[in-house]
């Protein structure tokens, strides 16, 4: 039996126990259905070698060749991470577009009597909804950015508005980065897999309310917005943290401890803005980091590098902003500042 999916709130809805994609670990990393697991029936060198001899020698031969590959990765499943499942298991299966990889092996599973379901049109047909959501419709909902120079704390009191019933998309947490150049945490999702997470999270929203969203320029670290997103946040009113640059200094060393830990990297990270700066520049924040003085370092960026950028960047987009003060960005302060920041979305 296939399922056909109308709308990304579709999977939910059906409450299958497993999604599993059978496609190789390769295509699984790039993009995947949301909660799949993967659990290929061919990995990325037996793809290969199938897809080869299709072509060079013939559709027949590489059909039988699959079809052995095919049932030993399923022995190996069922024997594996499959060999506990109930007899009332439910799962979803699929592959590239719903063919022979996924009915191979949902065959196979159904004659043990288990339930299983198809995705009809398979991931290709999920990536269609996934493209309508971003590139063919406006976005579902009104947005207010939130603003403010580096170090104002931004991600953290977004994280913390929906304690305060206001529905926000964290752009940052999706794409895996802080969305600087000292921003990487480790390696970012695909653009198809960071375009997916913020599908969801966009199928998610009440339209009749506002969504908070960081500012952010077209790219966090390497994953693009989408133009209707984009276009949307430049258009949106904005509420800009205003925070002493001291206090964002300390703010950031807290942040930034990971990259801090990491001298070398630290280094490497303020040796790329050479060809921004200076060398007299370079030297300064080189020695406050090698000293670890991470307070007058951060001063530093922010004051000759970021802080600069963003007045730039605020011009060129030209939309006013409602500006709310923060003496402090400590623990204890952020709390207040969430409530206070909840209170002005919410008179709008």
């Amino acid at each position: 039996m296939a399922l056909e999916l109308t709308s990304l709130r579709d999977l939910a809805a059906q409450g299958f126990d497993d999604i599993i994609d059978v496609r190789s670990p390769a295509e699984h990393a790039e993009d995947h259905l949301p909660g799949a697991i993967n659990l290929p029936v061919m990995d990325n060198a037996e793809r290969a070698r199938v897809g080869t001899i299709y072509k060079q020698v013939s559709p027949f031969m590489a059909r039988k060749i699959g079809a052995a590959i095919v049932a030993r990765n399923a022995a190996r499943h069922l024997e594996g991470p499959l060999a506990d499942k109930p007899g009332g298991w439910r799962p979803l299966v699929y592959c590239w577009r719903g063919g022979q990889r996924s009915g191979s092996f949902a065959t196979i599973l159904s004659q043990i009597g288990w339930r299983v379901e198809l995705v009809r049109g398979g991931y290709k047909a999920w990536r269609g909804l996934v493209v309508q959501a971003l590139y063919d419709r406006p976005f579902p909902a009104p947005v207010i950015v939130l603003d403010g120079n580096t170090g104002s704390a931004k991600t953290e009191l977004l994280n913390l508005l929906p304690e305060h019933g206001v529905q926000v998309i964290d752009l940052e947490g999706l794409a895996g980065h802080r969305g600087s150049l000292f921003g990487a945490m480790g390696v970012q999702p695909s653009q198809k897999l960071f375009e997916m997470r913020l599908a969801m999270a966009m199928s998610a929203l009440d339209p009749a309310r506002p969504v908070v969203v960081e500012a952010e320029s077209a790219k966090v670290g390497e994953c693009r917005l989408p133009p209707g997103l984009w276009r949307a946040m430049c258009a949106a009113p904005r509420i800009e943290i205003a925070a002493p640059l001291a206090a964002r200094a300390a703010y950031l060393t807290r942040a930034y401890a990971d990259l801090t830990a990491d001298p070398d990297q630290l280094l490497a990270r303020i040796e790329s803005l050479r060809h921004f700066h200076s060398a007299e520049t370079i030297e300064t924040w080189m020695q406050a980091a090698r000293a670890g003085d991470f307070a007058t370092l951060a001063q530093g960026l922010m004051a000759a590098h970021y802080d600069p950028r963003y007045n730039r960047h605020r011009a060129r987009i030209g939309a006013p902003a409602t500006v709310l003060p923060a003496p402090g960005l400590a623990p204890g302060d952020l709390a207040g500042l969430a409530r206070d920041l909840a209170r002005e979305i919410a008179s709008r």
